[in-house]
């Protein structure tokens, strides 16, 4: 005989059986006054339920609630999920490399290569300036001459780019990061269209590399150059023609050697 149990008595209220099985727990009822009360609340239960649903059954299922609508609404789900989780890698990965691009390096770098960026930065920031462009104007040449020959321990002319039309406003002395406890020069020239030009001057000892270097960074250009004495980054926007005049009669009028070697080619 098969044993009844709780399922097989909510599935005969629910009218869920086999007729053989049907039977049997009908026969296990009729023995049993505990069970068939359960099975009666049961019933009531089920009926009380289907009166109160009734109607809301018999309505049509919502376009919003079909199963085709819900793999639909799932799939874009589970996709849009796919794409965040694509684009927090990228922006990952971007982080990752932006910070290998931006990490601090143990090495310096070349010391003429700082003193080109020194150079560049003194020119940015003063030549943008109107009353305070120089520490000590043109008119007192002879001062400044020998002001800065004492600060930088080497005799410092101020170089005459009249020729090149080119007047000089004057200089300051700066100091030189890139040289632990250094100093350096910087002289200001304009032309009449007001367009700056700088010379960043700084003893050579201690300083290796090319004797020449020329960089541009927009439409300016540095060329830097270093003689056993001094080196010197010119900063300004000239024609390279133009650059190239003022560069030789820069080195001619700064480097003590023979003329024939105090030319720049480019």
């Amino acid at each position: 005989m098969t044993p009844i149990t709780r399922d097989m008595l909510m599935a005969f209220a629910d009218g869920q059986l086999s007729e053989p099985d049907r039977l049997a727990v009908q026969a296990h009822l009729a023995s049993n006054a505990d069970a068939a009360a359960e099975v009666a609340l049961i019933q009531r239960q089920n009926l009380a339920i289907e009166t109160l649903f009734a109607p809301a059954g018999a309505e049509p299922v919502p376009a919003r609630l079909k199963p085709t609508r819900l793999a639909e609404v799932h799939k874009s789900r589970r996709w849009q999920t796919l794409q965040r989780a694509a684009m927090i890698t990228l922006l990952l990965a971007a982080g990752m490399a932006a910070g290998w691009l931006l990490r601090p390096t143990t090495q310096p770098g070349p010391l003429y290569d700082r003193l080109i960026a020194d150079a560049v930065s003194a020119h940015t920031v003063y030549v943008a300036e109107n009353r305070h462009a120089v520490e000590v104007a043109g008119t007192d040449a002879e001062h400044l001459s020998s002001w800065l020959s004492n600060r930088l321990a080497t005799n410092l002319p101020m170089p005459d780019l009249t020729a090149q039309g080119l007047t000089f406003m004057g200089g300051r002395l700066l100091p030189a990061p890139a040289i632990p406890g250094g100093r350096a020069a910087q002289l200001m020239y304009e032309d009449v269209g007001g367009e700056r030009l700088t010379l960043y001057i700084t003893p050579s000892q201690g300083v290796d590399g090319p004797d020449y270097e020329s960089v541009n960074f927009g439409a300016d250009t540095a060329l830097y150059w270093a003689n056993p004495l001094i080196t010197c980054t010119i900063v300004g926007n000239e024609q390279p023609e133009t650059f190239q005049a003022i560069a030789n009669t820069v080195f001619a009028q700064l480097s003590p050697g023979p003329a024939s070697e105090r030319v720049y080619r480019g």
